[in-house]
């Protein structure tokens, strides 16, 4: 039995045992009192005798942490109190602290006058004639300069002088630092790795030029650039000053590339359409040239479509391509039965003010029946979108906005049926005030105009009810009736909404919101309002949601229940 007990003693015996620290600072000064209880550390001590032993090393400690911060006439007294609890206190009185007086920060060589060595106003402010002097604000600018040297290319910079002067007895600092920047590098020739990709297909990936001014952030943006373009699993860019030639300093670039064929299974569920399933394949690149080429399969009770693509990149290819497509589409969702066809190609580039311009035409069939008109529709189709999204915070952002324009039409006798132009805008926002108060609003305005408005097919149309216009109603149960009071959509749609979310958990929030809107004939038709609550959860693969709406403007539809996921923006 003595073993057990000399094992349990042994352990207490070598648990280590800390003092408490107290510091009393005045004049109060939180700053320095922090600054000291980080310098002095963790007192390991058991008893009075063995803090009393840590006193000195601690004070002189203390002294380093008050002059880092400016004040050198520092006078520490200390006394250790408790005998079964002991704690070393620090009574620390600052006298007056030192100040800046002359300040000389020069930037000489190629460098000088540049915006690469222009201070930050933050940190400029700081080290003003007249400020407390701080150590640690002095080293942040020695290693901004240098940062700076390096982030834009200035491998030979160097201090030939850095030089802080304290005089304690006229409680007066001087700064002085120099830096001599040598000559910037340029960015030389991009070196790809071997790849079964042509060097034209990956030259034309790269958006400078050769002999541009070193700047790191282009080097980022190329590695963003060609991970981006979906053709690599990894890539890493480098440029060794070390193999620079006459100043220019070549780029490497380490590229694997992702396998060619990849498979993806989905399945969800919104109040909207059900259940759905989606099945995609997508080769990445067919050839060396990098053609790219899918299709997917969507189900739902609803709804089922089928699609498939062919992508030839353009310059550059990660932001400019044409798409030809085709697809099928089988639709049957109350009153409305369609069936289309469709065929076409479309210009996808990236804008350099950040739209997203998609230009193109498409030859589209359709049959369909609603209410007392049925038939069918050929029309050849030209559109063009511009779509922009910004946002802060990834999956889950805390601000941002996105806007869509899309304008397509068709002229009769150009292989179309009818006449037709087709507007369709949204604009979407997100707010977050104190990180968990988020304020989102959204806005959708579309209208068709035509002289024909029965050869209109279904998916022209506009109707409203549903997750995503106007809850506290079905999906597309908002909507102009024929004769028989079948839906049969409308001319003009208005869906609008102001959303109020509160996180009252991690991931979870409570949600508040006001829908309002409309498919009409007629700009003056009356308009639907709903309330309602909801709660979201933030999951790993995006937000989902679930409200409860009643419309305010036909009570008898009772309450509602909304169920879907995707981003909010």
């Amino acid at each position: 039995m003595a073993r057990p007990s000399l094992l349990i003693f042994l352990i207490f015996f070598t648990m280590t045992a800390y003092a408490e620290l107290v510091v009393n600072v005045k004049p109060k000064n939180a700053q320095v009192k922090a600054n000291i209880e980080a310098f002095v550390g963790e007192i390991e001590a058991s008893n009075p005798r063995e803090v009393e032993a840590l006193a000195g090393y601690s004070k002189e400690q203390a002294t380093n942490a008050a002059r880092a911060l400016g004040y050198y006439r520092t006078e520490i007294s200390h006394r250790v109190s408790g005998m079964n609890d002991p704690a070393l206190v620090l009574d620390v009185h600052l006298g007056e602290p030192v100040r800046l007086n002359v300040v000389d920060i020069r930037i000489e060589g190629a460098g000088e006058g540049t915006e690469a060595f222009n201070l930050p106003t933050s940190q400029r402010g700081r080290i003003q004639p007249g400020k407390i002097l701080h150590h640690g604000h002095y080293e942040t600018i020695k290693s901004y300069l240098a940062n700076q040297a390096l982030r834009y290319g200035y491998f030979s910079g160097e201090f030939s002088q850095q030089r802080l002067l304290v005089n304690v007895d006229d409680n007066q600092a001087d700064i002085s630092l120099v830096y001599q920047t040598g000559d910037r590098f340029r960015l030389g020739d991009v070196i790809f790795s071997d790849t079964p990709f042509t060097d034209n297909l990956l030259q034309r990936m790269v958006t400078f030029k050769t002999g541009v001014p070193y700047d790191a952030d282009i080097l980022a943006k190329l590695n963003r650039d060609l991970l981006a373009s979906g053709y690599f699993a990894n890539v890493q860019v480098s440029a060794p000053a070390s193999k620079a030639n006459n100043g220019e300093t070549p780029i490497e670039v380490q590229i694997t590339e992702r396998e060619p064929h990849s498979l993806g299974f989905g399945a969800g569920f919104s109040t909207d359409v059900g259940a759905r399933a989606r099945m995609s394949w997508t080769e990445h690149w067919v050839n060396p040239q990098g053609h790219k080429r899918g299709a997917e399969l969507e189900l739902s009770l609803p709804r089922q479509e089928l699609t498939g693509y062919y992508q030839i990149p353009l310059t550059p290819p990660q932001t400019n391509s044409i798409r030809f497509f085709g697809g099928w589409q089988n639709e049957d969702i109350d009153d409305i039965e369609s069936q289309s066809l469709t065929v076409g190609a479309q210009h996808e580039k990236l804008l350099e003010n950040g739209w997203e311009r998609v230009a193109g035409l498409r030859l589209e069939h359709e049959r369909f029946s609603l209410g007392n008109d049925s038939g069918q529709s050929t029309l050849l189709i030209p559109g063009v979108s511009f779509q922009r999204t910004k946002s802060v915070g990834g999956i889950d952002p805390s601000r941002g906005y996105s806007l869509m324009l899309d304008l397509q039409g068709a002229k009769e006798g150009v292989v179309s049926d009818v006449d037709f132009a087709h507007v369709f805008a949204t604009a979407k926002g997100l707010y977050t005030v104190e990180e968990k108060h988020r304020l989102l609003a959204r806005l959708g305005l579309g209208a068709v105009y035509t002289n024909d408005f029965e050869q209109i097919p279904p998916s022209l149309r506009f109707f409203a009810g549903g997750d995503q216009t106007v809850r506290g109603y079905d999906y597309r149960t908002l909507s102009p009736v024929d004769s028989t009071g079948e839906r049969v959509g409308g001319r003009y749609l208005l869906a609008s909404s102001v959303e109020y979310q509160y996180e009252f958990i991690n991931n979870w929030r409570a949600a508040s919101f006001v829908d309002h809107g409309n498919a009409m004939d007629s700009l003056a038709a009356a308009r639907k309002t709903s309330v309602g609550l909801g709660v979201r959860w933030v999951s790993p693969v995006g937000p989902i949601r679930v409200d409860l709406a009643r419309s305010l403007s036909d009570p008898e539809e009772g309450f509602r229940i909304h169920f879907s996921m995707g981003p909010e923006l």
